[in-house]
Order: C-alpha cells, then sequence, then structure tokens
C-alpha cells in the first residue's frame, strides 16, 4: 500500500500542474473561465480525478469539458513527467457543481429563516391554553387551617380516626 501522505502531496501536485498547463500552455478557444478545484488519486497512483468549476453558462461548460478531453494527452505526459512515476495516471476530469450546492444551501437557509420569523410571529400573539397561573395559590387565611387538614388527612391515610 502507498503511504496516505504521499497520495496527497501527489493529488496535489496533479492539482498544481493541471492549473498551470491548462493556464499556460493549452490555446484551445473553447476552453472557458475555468479554476480546478481539487484533484485525487488513488492509492495505487494510476488514476486521477480532477475536479474544476467553469465560469459561464452550460454552453461554456459543454466547451470546456470537450476542450479538456482534446487536451487529456498533454496534460497526463506532463503530469507523468513532473511526477517522475513509473506509469502516469490517467486523468479523468469532473466538473465540480460547487456553485448550483450553495445556491441550493442558500435557499434551504432562506426557507428556514422565514419558517422560524413565521413561528416568532405565531409566538408572540399566543396565549395560555387555561388559567395564566395554572397552579393553586391559598390564600393567607386559608394558610392556617390547610395545616390542620394536612394532619388530618395524614391521620386517616394511616387507618383511623385519632380523635
Amino acid at each position: 500500500m502507498t503511504d496516505p501522505a504521499k497520495v496527497r502531496r501527489h493529488a496535489e501536485r496533479v492539482r498544481e500542474l493541471v492549473a498551470s498547463v491548462v493556464r499556460s500552455q493549452i490555446k484551445d478557444p473553447r476552453l472557458g473561465m475555468i479554476t480546478i478545484t481539487d484533484a485525487r488519486i488513488t492509492a495505487d497512483l494510476r488514476d486521477a480525478t480532477v475536479f474544476y468549476t467553469v465560469l459561464g453558462d452550460a454552453a461554456a461548460q459543454a466547451g470546456t469539458a470537450a476542450a479538456l478531453d482534446s487536451a487529456k494527452g498533454l496534460l497526463r505526459s506532463t503530469v507523468g513527467k513532473a511526477l517522475g512515476l513509473r506509469h502516469s495516471p490517467t486523468l479523468t476530469f469532473v466538473l465540480d457543481d460547487v456553485q448550483d450546492q450553495v445556491k441550493h444551501i442558500d435557499d434551504l437557509l432562506a426557507a428556514a429563516r422565514n419558517a422560524d420569523a413565521e413561528v416568532q410571529r405565531l409566538a408572540a400573539r399566543a396565549e395560555y391554553a387555561g388559567e395564566p397561573q395554572p397552579y393553586r395559590i391559598e390564600d393567607e387565611d386559608e394558610a392556617g387551617d390547610g395545616d390542620a387538614d394536612v394532619n388530618e388527612g395524614a391521620d386517616q391515610a394511616r387507618g383511623g380516626d385519632q380523635r
């Protein structure tokens, strides 16, 4: 097995190399405003997946995907020479849909804020279902008599009339 730290270093190097080659050597007009966001490489260092984002609409994304696919050989040879591995890793390009996920999360957060505001609005108008004070509070006059009643109740609970 390969050391995980070595795999991470190679993945980071693949990301840097692909970004550098895309920026400086690929002159394809289909290539849009691209950002290489991440690269992952398998433990055997044979397959690398490169994640990218493209600024623009679906046509720009499709054009960039075609440009990357046509430049895959150049990118693979450059990565293989720079890494110095026995086998150059095969490159797979995956469109990273971070913007779509961010928009979805923002929509969910907005819906949660609206629901919380609705709950707060309903809670402000809420009233108690019963009396405002649900617990029994004895008056001071009855408090003195209440002690005698408690003693009588305790005597009756023990089984007899102790008078």
